[in-house]
């Protein structure tokens, strides 16, 4: 048992040598989650800001003009004229000089003097439906400012107040970058991997590991464990920068945080070697490794699109996906201090899908290794 322990530590204090001593795959571990991150980070922003709205005010009164300035007064838009008529709308649209339109109708001054109800017309440019959303959720809420200072003649029938918990600024980051953190994490545990193996065929020396007396088993422990170290690395680099960069909080327990992160490392490192043990050279691995993890990961986890919405074959297939159960648990980890208690069914279903990837992937790579 020692002597087998000390051939598989070898073997990775050699792994770990070739490491260092190779920049491109310090770029990969380091330089590529950076980039990454950042640019994910800032390129996954679902809010809108500054956006252009054309005003036409037919009333020309002191309550329209107050109302061109609550709107005004918000970061969210950028106001300027706009002709009167329905196709200076349209070209407006056609330009992109406009996005939205505010119509003010004659008589809405009046309007607000005799009674709660005073009409107004958006106009929204709706070629992108989920802008268009926003910006009608925009519009809601500089009306409702406008109606609690004071700018309608009449009181709402119902006081509304939301409570929004876990992100009450709403940013976009605090839901990307944790699954930016999942989808980098296992890309490059499977892409490093499958490249290691895929490296040790196409030069040769897999041979020379086959004729000494260094197992199966304790190939894959040398080659896999210095990988899991750079994971650890690699993940909690990344982290850190999102935490710093972009602000993200970290409510949870860091123990737990680790324990589920080592599942989901493993998870990935058996991917990468199954991959390992189908394609021939590095840069069928590079391709099968990048098809495999990160089309899946943005896609089908939850990264960008609500599983929720998919159709019904598509949220059956997510559920072979690893990210849809660590995105469950980074998010409730970082934003929510969710604990195991919450987190045990996509913990259960990790590990269950890396018990079967691993067992799979040690017994096809031992069969190769035989042949």
């Amino acid at each position: 048992m020692n002597a087998s322990m000390n051939r598989a530590a070898s073997l990775a204090r050699k792994e770990l040598m070739h490491i260092m001593k190779d920049p491109r795959t310090l770029l990969i571990v380091f330089i590529m989650p950076l980039l990454q991150l950042v640019m994910f980070g800032y390129a996954f922003d679902m809010e809108i800001h500054m956006i252009p709205v054309g005003v036409i005010d037919r009333d020309n009164s002191t309550e329209s003009r107050r109302l061109i300035e609550t709107f005004r007064g918000s970061d969210l838009f950028r106001l300027s004229e706009a002709g009167a008529g329905s196709g200076d709308v349209e070209a407006s649209f056609q330009s992109r000089k406009t996005r939205a339109v505010l119509v003010i109708p004659p008589g809405f001054g009046k309007d607000l003097a005799r009674g709660p109800a005073a009409d107004v017309q958006m106009i929204i440019d709706a070629s992108d439906p989920n802008s268009a959303q926003l910006m009608k959720n925009y519009f809601g809420q500089v009306l409702a400012g406008f109606n609690e200072s004071g700018g309608r003649g009449g009181a709402m029938p119902f006081d509304v107040r939301t409570s929004i918990l876990y992100n009450p600024d709403l940013k976009s980051a605090f839901f990307f970058v944790p699954g930016i953190v999942a989808m980098i994490m296992v890309m490059i545990c499977a892409l490093l991997t499958s490249i290691t193996v895929a490296r040790e065929k196409e030069t040769g020396t897999m041979e020379q590991l086959l004729v000494s007396p260094v197992r199966p088993r304790e190939i894959i422990a040398g080659k896999v464990l210095p990988y899991v170290f750079l994971a650890f690395l690699d993940g909690t680099f990344i982290l850190v920068v999102g935490i710093l960069l972009f602000g993200v909080p970290f409510n949870g327990s860091l123990l737990l945080m680790v324990g589920l992160s080592t599942l989901y490392i493993i998870t990935a490192l058996s991917l990468g070697l199954m991959i390992s043990t189908v394609a021939r050279t590095q840069q069928v691995a590079i391709m099968m490794a990048l098809t495999i993890t990160m089309l899946p990961t943005i896609m089908l986890s939850g990264l960008v699109f609500p599983i929720e919405s998919m159709p019904k074959p598509l949220q059956l297939f997510t559920y072979i996906v690893p990210a849809r159960y660590f995105l469950q648990i980074i998010r409730g980890i970082l934003l929510k201090g969710s604990a195991l208690a919450h987190l045990w069914q996509p913990a259960l279903s990790l590990l269950v899908m890396t018990s079967i990837l691993l067992t799979v992937a040690v017994r096809r790579f031992g069969m190769k290794l035989e042949r």
